[in-house]
């Protein structure tokens, strides 16, 4: 065989090949605190979501030194809450990374020249996107029932109250099949059942405290009734005191459900 054809066949057997190794390792999630996690994908691409981290009072002291997350390839935020854009601008700059987040909360970023234009794409509510390649990762920004202003302090010192874009959430489907469904901070919404119905997310990471999101009880009904997960992973409780919903609520105002709830704590991961 010609050398161009065995590098030929070498290449077609490399991308066929590749589909079945994403089926055979996992994804891992790691828990960071309030809504923060990171997400390594069956192929190794690394998606940071909602990254509170160096102020973050339930963040481990580990994950404060940013370097140690490691390689960075994208970046979700919900929302433009401090809580949830966090350090996302710090580390979309130091990795190069895009950063997706509401279309308007991207806008104000780029405004007001925290992030260049070329890290700061837009996309809006149903929009899709696969920033690996057309057979890697598959995100689709959904509704949450929020809101989400963006506080930016001037150089002396004085808040200044910007548009956020709407809050979102991002059901966000793996190489290997699995679907993910961040819900951002949210109170319930019928949709969430039409979500459940259309996407059928497998992992649903769910908000629990309370006040400024949905409560257990809420969360339990939104579970039981609409989204019908497989997997459940509360976030969002406990980190300031209104947020009092505990996973332990959660689970018993769940009941009897075919739900697996993992109530892990920040520093945590779990494999699916």
């Amino acid at each position: 065989m010609p050398l161009a054809a065995k590098v030929v066949a070498v290449l077609l057997a490399a991308v066929a090949a590749a589909p079945a190794f994403a089926q055979e390792r996992k994804a891992e999630l790691l828990w960071l605190g309030q809504a923060a996690f990171r997400l390594t994908t069956p192929t190794g691409k690394v998606i940071l979501i909602d990254p509170w981290l160096t102020t973050n009072p339930k963040t481990p002291a580990k994950w404060k030194n940013l370097d140690e997350l490691g390689k960075v390839d994208l970046i979700l935020v919900t929302h433009g809450h401090g809580d949830h854009v966090g350090d996302a601008p710090a580390l979309a700059k130091k990795h190069g990374a895009k950063l997706w987040a509401p279309a308007g909360l991207n806008q104000t970023f780029l405004a007001l020249g925290i992030l260049p234009a070329d890290l700061v794409p837009r996309m809006n509510k149903s929009g899709t996107i696969r920033p690996f390649g057309e057979q890697g990762v598959k995100i689709t920004m959904t509704r949450a029932e929020h809101s989400s202003e963006f506080v930016w302090k001037d150089a002396a010192g004085k808040d200044h109250v910007h548009v956020g874009g709407e809050p979102v959430g991002f059901l966000i489907e793996l190489e290997n099949g699995l679907k993910i469904w961040h819900m951002g901070d949210t109170g319930l919404f019928g949709d969430m059942k039409l979500v459940g119905d259309y996407y059928k997310p497998d992992v649903v990471l769910i908000p629990i405290g309370g006040h400024f999101v949905m409560d257990p009880k809420d969360a339990a009904f939104a579970v039981n009734h609409w989204i019908k997960p497989k997997h459940a992973v509360p976030m969002h409780y406990g980190t300031i005191p209104v947020l009092k919903g505990t996973p332990e609520e959660f689970i018993q105002a769940l009941g009897g459900t075919a739900t697996k709830v993992h109530a892990i704590q920040p520093g945590d991961r779990l494999e699916f």
